[in-house]
């Protein structure tokens, strides 16, 4: 029966080092869309905002 326990433990051991796996798997794939999703009004708030700082001078000083 000794036996048994050790790889029951051993069992367990694994198991909660997968699921500790599966967590940070799911964290870092929640903070990657999060990103992904904020990406292109950023990429377009930016481009605009540099196109503005660069334009407006050339414009002004003609």
């Amino acid at each position: 029966m000794a036996g048994s326990s050790i790889r029951m433990t051993s069992i367990d051991n694994m198991v909660e080092n997968i699921r500790y796996k599966a967590q940070i798997i799911a964290r870092t794939n929640k903070l990657d869309s999060g990103i992904m999703a904020a990406g292109i009004p950023g990429f377009v708030a930016g481009l605009l905002l540099a196109l503005i700082f660069v334009m407006v001078p050339i414009l002004v000083l003609g």
